[in-house]
């Protein structure tokens, strides 16, 4: 039995199945990595490179292209980098550094999201003092707040958890280090504090949700009321996939983290994990680009080719 001052590593949950199912894995990873990267280093610099794209919708837009590069650079590359060595292991600076960066960049995305939202009811109810309640300064406020909110979200649980004494071994049954497969290594009560913290911390994640939705249910609201059928489908098509992809996250993170340990096991805890810190960060630039017609006027300028006019 091992206490957490004698751990000097953990072992992640290595990919199941044979040297060839676990290669299938790796590139499976590497393609979802490779096109997170591309996705997201298009839409900053697109973002960053055209002027007339210096607007609040884009300037959140370019934020959280920004911290789903973080999130997802955080956990794959290990993986990745693991299934080739044929190894598990992860340092005890490693398994904390990933469990802080993890944490900061999906709780700022949270609270970037409600963000957006925000911004998209504004644009849509209420046009006229769009300039007013979101202006160059109460951005900057916003987007610095999202931030900052994350770095404490992540400073909070992660010096509670990694001040827990652990003596249930260092095996973690995650491919990357999260915070309830460690609490699984406690020998001691006070881990229950941390569960606390964390039923808290999904409280408030639940609130920015039902700010997401109210948001969305008020965009729906004055979309109905648009004469046109083309506008209306225009705006359905554009805002229901936001909703979704912002759903899947939320509601996949809340059950990571709040499900009993009787209901846990690897494959489930796998492919939640998945859904939430591998998934979003890959799809939301299509989600958020593939129908905005000045983000594709903007990229086929600095790519010349790129979305033209059949």
């Amino acid at each position: 039995m091992a206490n957490s001052s004698s751990i000097t590593h953990f072992l992640l949950l290595p990919f199941p199945g044979t040297r060839q199912l676990q290669l299938l894995h790796f590139c499976l990873f590497l393609a979802i990595y490779l096109a997170a990267l591309l996705g997201n280093g298009l839409i900053i610099t697109t973002i960053a490179w055209d002027h007339h794209l210096h607007t609040p919708m884009y300037f959140f837009l370019l934020n959280l292209a920004l911290l789903d590069l973080g999130a997802i650079s955080t956990t794959v590359p290990k993986s990745m980098s693991n299934t080739l060595r044929g190894t598990r292991d992860i340092s005890y600076a490693g398994c904390a550094a990933q469990v802080f960066f993890i944490l900061f960049f999906l709780s700022a995305e949270v609270s970037l999201l409600t963000t957006m939202s925000y911004d998209r009811y504004v644009a849509i109810c209420r046009p006229l003092h769009y300039e007013t309640l979101l202006g160059s300064r109460v951005c900057l406020h916003l987007t610095a707040a999202a931030w900052g909110c994350g770095f404490l979200f992540a400073l909070l649980h992660t010096a509670n958890t990694f001040s827990l004494p652990l003596c249930q071994g260092n095996a973690v049954d995650q491919f990357f280090c999260e915070i309830p497969p460690i609490l699984k290594l406690s020998c001691s009560t006070s881990y229950l504090r941390e569960i606390w913290l964390i039923v808290a911390s999904v409280c408030l994640i639940f609130l920015c949700f039902v700010l997401i939705v109210v948001s969305y249910v008020q965009i729906f609201r004055a979309v109905l009321r648009i004469p046109s059928q083309q506008g209306r489908h225009k705006a359905f098509a554009t805002c229901l996939p936001h909703l979704a992809v912002v759903s899947l996250f939320i509601s996949t993170g809340s059950i990571a983290y709040l499900k009993p340990s009787s209901v846990s096991s690897p494959s489930l805890d796998l492919v939640l994990s998945v859904l939430y810190s591998v998934v979003p960060p890959a799809v939301n630039p299509l989600i958020y680009s593939l129908r905005n017609q000045e983000l594709k006027a903007a990229l086929s300028k600095l790519i010349p080719g790129c979305f033209q006019k059949q």
